[in-house]
């Protein structure tokens, strides 16, 4: 398994992102999902990388520069065929570890609050990720939670 930095557009991943969309919006109300597609990721505040075995595509995320001290990971996604093989956390631990090179203080995220996204809650939970007052644009929203890790402390 390896991550590298990838382009949200190549079809493989454009894919992957896709199905995430799908699914946001099968699970939660239109105005409460805030994945981005393809064509969002190529946003020069954002950095994206995909996770591949040989040249299967695994999964993929991103992180958002909110400010020099701040970061948000984005568009977390492990393809169904990769699901319960550490591709998540080994991609989060990656993020979370590209936020402090950079110098970060505070890594953020928005998730859902429906049963669906409940194993994505766990797995940043487990990873020392901690519920927050919305930040950035967002507002407080019954359909997000809204977490955060101090990388001074991880």
């Amino acid at each position: 398994m390896r991550i590298e930095r990838d382009d949200p557009s190549r079809p493989d991943v454009a894919r992957l992102l896709a199905e995430h969309l799908t699914d946001m919006h099968a699970a939660s109300p239109a105005e409460s999902v805030h994945a981005l597609d393809h064509t969002e990721l190529v946003d020069p505040a954002i950095t994206f990388w995909s996770v591949r075995d040989e040249t299967t595509l695994l999964g993929c995320g991103a992180l958002r520069e909110l400010s020099a001290a701040e970061g948000e990971i984005k568009s977390m996604r492990t393809a169904e065929v990769a699901r319960s093989r550490g591709v998540a956390s080994s991609l989060l631990m990656h993020l979370v570890d590209q936020a402090g090179q950079r110098g970060y203080r505070r890594l953020f995220l928005e998730t859902g609050t429906q049963p669906f996204f409940a194993p994505a809650r766990r797995l940043y939970q487990r990873h020392g990720f901690a519920e927050c007052l919305p930040f950035g644009d967002y507002r407080l929203d019954p359909n997000s939670v809204f977490m955060s890790l101090d990388l001074h402390k991880s």
